[in-house]
């Protein structure tokens, strides 16, 4: 942070020059987010509840980036304010006061930090980032920012992207996951180690193909389960069916094993296929996940750097991969009006997932997840949004458990 500190200073000593100032541009950076979300939760004896868990919280990101050409110096400071705290702000065990078991937990401390500093270089070819950055890759499956939560997650990294003819090249190294926490999470504020995320990737018309790996090698001892090395391929295709409807397909296929000091010996598939019709402002989506599971290991495939609450439901309840692992059939509607009044797009969608096991035919549950979203005018978004997991049979997992959420919020953007 200190090298950083005076390249940036360095930077604005430039920028004061008269000759160079003209062609200073400057972007500022203000994003803030309201939100109500309340948790109703089966706690661990059967028949027995914990309290609702009722959170308000205001999240404020400021900042500004500072450009020249090609170069680009970017800094920006996140806070989260508590109005309302009867939530558990952490799933595991710390010294904050914001760990409150009686509740279920909303994944949103109060804190402050500094989210993102970066100095970047961008030209037709090739970008180069260095420092704290925002870093989501293809769907976020693997890796993304979990912008979902008040406090993202980002990377102290240096990130390269390149295209050499028709092939898109990526490839970051990092050293430190930031983590959603903060600095009310002792040590898990952040974790090290040695992350690599390569991909090469080719688009043809309406077909692209990409082949990737990403290598997860944890520092911390409590991290060690999920060191692991995953190598794929993603196929994506966008067929035109008539004027007005279009049919998108995405298939992908990983295999994952441990690496470094990780305890489990262990080699695990996942495969992912969607398809995605639209009609006329109608979208149907139909889906199968599967995060396969090692029976001679008892452990299954992991993605602890993705944006994990985009996936298997919004009640969150694999952010862990159970051992047994997870298949996960989904379909979807949704339907998108370009303006109501003066406001738009409204956007509102419904998926049903079902839940089953990799192995052993265990059914988890299902899961009925309901959203929409309104473009108030062109800085503020209103959302609401419900989640409703219901168990089958014994719980199956840790926290396999009845579970209703609902969301409502404002975003502001400058």
């Amino acid at each position: 942070m200190r090298k950083l500190s005076i390249l940036l200073c360095a930077f604005a000593v430039v920028a004061t020059t008269p000759a160079v100032a003209q062609d200073i541009k400057f972007k500022p950076i203000v994003d803030a987010r309201l939100r109500y979300e309340t948790v109703e939760q089966d706690g661990p004896a059967p028949l027995t509840k914990t309290r609702d868990a009722d959170a308000v919280t205001l999240r404020l990101r400021m900042g500004g980036e500072i450009s020249k050409g090609r170069l680009s110096v970017l800094g920006e400071v996140e806070g989260t304010l508590a109005i309302a705290n009867d939530y558990n702000a952490f799933p595991f065990a710390v010294s904050s006061g914001q760990r409150r078991t009686l509740y279920p937990v909303v994944a949103d401390p109060a804190n402050i930090d500094l989210n993102r500093a970066q100095i970047q270089y961008k030209s037709k070819a090739v970008t180069a980032t260095l420092g704290r950055q925002r870093i989501n890759l293809d769907d976020q499956r693997f890796v993304g920012s979990v912008a979902w939560r008040q406090n993202e997650q980002t990377f102290d990294a240096v990130r390269v992207e390149a295209k050499v003819g028709p092939v898109q090249l990526d490839g970051t190294y990092a050293i430190s996951q930031r983590t959603i926490y903060g600095i009310e999470a002792d040590a898990r504020e952040a974790n090290g180690g040695d992350f690599v995320f390569l991909s090469a990737g080719v688009k043809q018309g309406k077909f692209a193909l990409k082949g990737f790996s990403y290598l997860i090698d944890y520092d911390e001892s409590y991290a060690y389960a999920n060191s692991s090395q995953t190598y794929g391929v993603r196929a994506n295709a966008t067929l035109p069916l008539g004027k007005k409807v279009k049919w998108a397909l995405t298939g992908i296929y990983a295999h994952q094993s441990d690496l470094g000091l990780n305890p489990n010996r262990y080699a695990a598939d996942y495969v992912m296929v969607e398809g995605i019709i639209d009609i006329k402002g109608f979208k149907l989506t139909g889906g199968y996940e599967l995060l396969g599971s090692d029976p001679r290991a008892n452990f299954a495939f992991q993605t602890p750097l993705a944006t994990l609450h985009k996936f298997n439901g919004w009640a969150d309840k694999f952010l862990t991969t159970p051992t047994t692992g997870l298949q996960d059939y989904y379909v979807g509607i949704g339907y998108a009006w370009p303006k109501v009044g003066k406001m738009g797009p409204l956007a509102a969608n419904f998926t049903f997932h079902r839940f089953d096991s990799d192995r052993l035919s265990i059914h988890y549950g299902d899961e009925y997840n309901a959203q929409v979203t309104l473009k108030l005018n062109k800085h503020l978004t209103a959302l609401v949004k419900y989640a409703d997991y219901q168990r089958k049979g014994v719980a199956s997992y840790t926290g396999d458990a009845d579970t209703k959420k609902f969301w409502a919020q404002i975003d502001y953007a400058l």
